[in-house]
């Protein structure tokens, strides 16, 4: 089961200060979920609510990439002008939906994981400014992460988390991720969260420690 409503997932330690009106004001209108939280605190389970309404058909996959890039920017200052020149290379959403096609799916297995990174990846298709594999994966995480049920699941990798990462995890640089790098490091999450008995982004999570 996918994790909303009131629920504060394991390991998330405290939510992202966001200033709501500053982004609303800078990005296009048909771009803004409604659903977001007013009060400036976005947690991880407020942007799988959008998540969750994407894949149902109900949220945009612009206003999921709002949702997305409000809570990885949290309050860093040049993120609405980031976030509006990656929503300005995509206006239907096209790009974006093609991305996400493949984890869009009830289970999404390993290689529609390494196909929705590597059209992230794609200029020709997929890719926009502003939005490396430190923030696609962020997209991935919300879209494809199926709570619950076990197996390699999307996890986000940025720079924050590869520096933590022992050798074993097969990160060997800290930007600009191959989707074989990226897969290595969600096996070996998965191993440890079964070791652990915890979520595999409860593994992420604690890289930020």
């Amino acid at each position: 089961m996918q994790a909303t409503g009131s629920v504060v997932l394991a390991g998330e330690r405290a939510p992202v200060q966001v200033n709501m009106d500053r982004w609303r004001a800078g990005l296009p209108p048909d771009a803004w979920p409604d659903t977001l939280p007013a009060g400036g605190e976005l947690w991880r389970r407020d942007v799988f609510v959008v998540a969750d309404a994407y894949r149902a058909g109900s949220a945009s996959p612009r206003q999921l990439l709002t949702a997305v890039l409000a809570w990885a920017y949290g309050p860093i200052g040049y993120g609405p002008w980031r976030a509006a020149r990656s929503l300005d290379a995509d206006p239907g959403g096209k790009r974006l939906a093609y991305a996400l096609e493949e984890v869009s799916t009830p289970a999404p297995d390993e290689d529609a994981l390494c196909t929705a990174y590597r059209r992230f990846s794609d200029p020709d298709h997929a890719r926009l400014p502003w939005l490396g594999p430190g923030l696609f994966t962020k997209v991935l995480y919300f879209v494809g992460y199926r709570r619950g049920v076990g197996g390699v699941q999307p996890l986000i990798l940025d720079r924050v988390v590869a520096s933590q990462l022992p050798a074993e995890a097969g990160v060997g640089r800290r930007n600009g991720w191959s989707s074989e790098e990226w897969l290595a490091y969600l096996r070996w999450a998965t191993e440890q969260a079964r070791v652990r008995g915890v979520e595999p982004d409860t593994v992420e999570m604690a890289g930020r420690a």
